[in-house]
């Protein structure tokens, strides 16, 4: 059985003021009190999830890594040299003319384009090749009991691990993932895979490791649910004025502002869109200085996939890159299987790998 672990309320006590050692087990008095509310409240057996529970192992490494982000530690020009590296745009290319008439099929029924796919899995996983070395259970485990800040997040995703694992006939002991306890080449959390997850080939389950229908649908199926709009921008640059007079938050992902609303204030807007059509305003931040960009409706859907405006930002360019490479060409390649729930590797820290 496999757990994950969503939004299940842990409480203070789940939260230990100091880190377990290393491959160290969680006290088992915590993990009693855990699983007595997890069986009551997802119908699990209190036994079964216990059993599991006591296998988790304590990562500490994870919580370093949780602590320093890449998208809190490089600029954008950074960020943007790791993602839209030549072989990552052309092995995008490879990859939508590998599965060509799965994607498109995806798009006509979402309304999301073939690329934006694509791009999301050449940034969460490098298209299916890095998806995480630790094992799910002792990196939610990790961050739901020794992880004070996030402690309550990260026990709900334990909880849904652990009602995932039972759903999808998962072996919550050997599923690996990142250092956040996000899975497969979508890296979705557990909750995400519970919630978006899509049988799209009418296998009996959603299977977000090696099944590409499966993977292609749930990522359309999750921007769409978060409001992507067909045909709709992303991205637009714009063009400041002398003596503009706005002001920009870099953490802001709201659609707090308006085209003519940024006009007025010397900030032009370089789309032909209405007038009142939302976006936020964006720093790109160049090594010779700042740069401005909006996003829109889109751009926002793409932020709630990865909550920074740098990710969404390369999200965007890579979709556009690989969407200009792509050429009519003969006979695609044969479709390559992703990894498998064993597969190594760490998502979460693409960007400090350059490519």
């Amino acid at each position: 059985m496999l757990f994950a672990l969503a939004a299940a309320a842990l409480g203070g006590a789940c939260a230990c003021a100091t880190a377990s050692e290393p491959g160290a087990p969680f006290p088992r008095a915590q993990l009693e009190s855990f699983a007595t509310r997890v069986a009551r409240r997802d119908g699990l057996d209190r036994k079964a999830v216990l059993e599991v529970l006591l296998q988790a192992r304590a990562q500490p490494r994870i919580i370093d890594d949780m602590s320093r982000p890449a998208e809190r530690e490089l600029e954008w020009w950074q960020y943007r040299r790791i993602f839209l590296g030549g072989e990552r745009v052309s092995a995008g290319v490879g990859f939508w003319q590998q599965h060509r008439d799965a994607l498109e099929r995806v798009s006509v029924e979402e309304g999301v384009p073939p690329q934006y796919i694509v791009a999301i899995l050449g940034a969460e996983s490098y298209y299916g090749r890095i998806t995480g070395a630790y094992r799910v259970l002792d990196a939610l485990a990790t961050l739901a009991f020794d992880y004070p800040p996030r402690a309550r997040f990260f026990g709900r995703e334990l909880e849904q691990f652990l009602v995932l694992a039972r759903r999808e006939k998962l072996d919550a002991l050997t599923v690996k993932g990142s250092y956040a306890g996000a899975m497969g080449p979508l890296q979705f959390m557990p909750s995400a895979y519970l919630r978006y997850g899509v049988d799209a080939d009418g296998a009996g389950t959603s299977d977000l490791f090696s099944d590409w229908d499966d993977i292609f649908a749930s990522i359309a199926r999750y921007l769409h649910d978060c409001g992507w709009q067909p045909g709709g921008p992303v991205v637009a640059d714009v063009r400041i004025d002398p003596g503009a007079t706005f002001q920009i938050d870099p953490d802001n992902l709201s659609l707090d502002e308006t085209i003519d609303g940024l006009n007025a204030q010397g900030v032009q807007v370089q789309s032909d869109a209405p007038g009142n059509t939302p976006v936020v305003l964006l720093l790109a931040q160049q090594q010779d200085g700042p740069i401005y960009r909006v996003g829109f409706n889109n751009f926002y859907a793409l932020t709630r996939y990865n909550r920074s405006a740098l990710y969404a930002m390369a999200v965007d360019e890579l979709a556009r890159a690989i969407a200009l490479q792509l050429t009519p060409a003969g006979p695609a390649p044969a479709p390559t299987a992703p990894p498998t729930a064993q597969s190594t590797g760490n998502a979460d820290r693409l960007a400090r790998s350059a490519q």
